[in-house]
């Protein structure tokens, strides 16, 4: 079944080869992008969804989540706002409280974020473990997570657990933990930062991961400058995350790497941190993305429109640099090329916005302006 989306007021592809097109008209076949261009020289199809002016905008690609938890933080999240110190620590309470859950209690709340998520007009997300830290609940992290998308990672080094010897941890998660997680996992992550993981811990646990055939992605320079960012072009990592506390150094070997700077910027708002330097990074030359690092600590938002805004307004990016870095961007740190634009051959992910441009999703913050979303051809919203 064909599908002509037709009276498109404005339509962003994220795709070098369109840009940005008005009166515009894209034609879907079954799960992908048949045609794109001016309306007027539309070809005919099976069905129209008449878009009466609308922007249309790719999906968004979500290329950082933890949804795979549970129990609520929201009095840390106060506490913060009080005046706290945000220091990472309560991952452990996270920890706790997943461990504690049942499958079927970790299922829902994957399957409640997701579905958030999609109404929101992401229509790829990459979700991790992390919240487990034992062989068998790392496994079962990375198995629910698997029910929900092909783009799941393995975090086993996310925390040392409470009274763990960081080395011997270090050992389990490149070995037994590893071994039972590789099946389930498509990437292979760590949090490399003081009080957490080392240079030499990271690199050993992203190492073992490659050896296992998972593909690399970090936690990098969060909350401190450290060796992350260039772990990760060493190892040439898809990915380095956050890229808050960045070198000189740094920022010129992302740039002269294929290695993506994903920016964070839900974890600055609900940590009172500094923002990353996304207009340094872009302006030397480096490839950024932005995600929504869903999780119940330190980011608890699903929303890719808030991001872009924060983005917009916090982080030195243009409206256009912004949705760019939230569609192709977080493509390029799932290393896809399906997926993050709209050009024949694509997914047929995209939202139509209850607005002419897209200037709207940072123009009007916390306004709910995704009135359709199709998802690899088919309506969903």
């Amino acid at each position: 079944m064909s599908v002509l989306i037709d009276r498109i007021g404005e339509l962003f592809t994220a795709d070098p080869a369109h840009g940005v097109l008005e009166d515009a008209a894209v034609v879907l076949d079954g799960d992908r992008v048949a045609w794109v261009g001016p309306r007027s020289r539309a070809p005919e199809a099976d069905e129209r969804l008449d878009a009466d002016g609308r922007a249309v905008v790719p999906g968004f690609v979500d290329s950082h989540a933890h949804l795979v938890f549970a129990g609520d933080r929201s009095a840390e999240f106060a506490a913060r706002m009080a005046g706290e110190p945000y220091t990472g620590g309560g991952i452990r309470t996270t920890v706790a409280a997943t461990r504690e859950a049942s499958d079927e209690t970790l299922r829902a709340n994957v399957a409640r974020l997701t579905a958030e998520m999609l109404r929101q007009g992401t229509t790829t997300w990459e979700i991790k473990s992390g919240y487990g830290l034992t062989v068998a609940d790392e496994a079962r992290s990375l198995r629910i997570a698997g029910e929900f998308t092909a783009e799941t990672t393995y975090l086993g080094a996310h925390t040392v657990p409470f009274g763990a010897d960081a080395d011997a941890y270090t050992a389990l998660a490149c070995g037994p933990m590893l071994d039972a997680c590789a099946p389930h996992a498509k990437w292979v992550d760590v949090f490399c930062e003081k009080g957490a993981f080392d240079g030499d811990q990271a690199r050993a646990v992203l190492t073992a991961g490659v050896a296992k055939g998972l593909l690399p992605r970090i936690h990098a320079n969060q909350l401190t400058a450290g060796p992350g960012v260039r772990l990760a072009v060493e190892l040439d990592a898809a990915s380095a995350d956050h890229c808050t506390h960045l070198t000189d150094e740094d920022v010129e070997a992302l740039a002269a790497s294929s290695t993506v700077a994903t920016l964070l910027p839900g974890a600055e708002f609900s940590t009172r941190s500094p923002y990353p330097d996304a207009r340094r990074l872009i302006d030397t030359g480096a490839a950024v993305a932005l995600a929504t690092d869903c999780n119940p600590g330190s980011s608890y938002t699903s929303s890719m429109a808030f991001c872009v805004a924060l983005a917009v307004r916090e982080m030195g990016m243009t409206p256009a640099e912004a949705l760019t870095a939230a569609t192709a961007g977080g493509a390029a740190a799932l290393r896809r090329d399906d997926i993050g634009r709209i050009a024949v051959g694509a997914r047929a992910d995209l939202a139509v916005l209850a607005a002419p441009s897209c200037v709207h999703l940072a123009y009007r913050p916390g306004t709910p302006l995704i009135e359709a979303v199709v998802h690899g051809g088919t309506r969903v919203t």
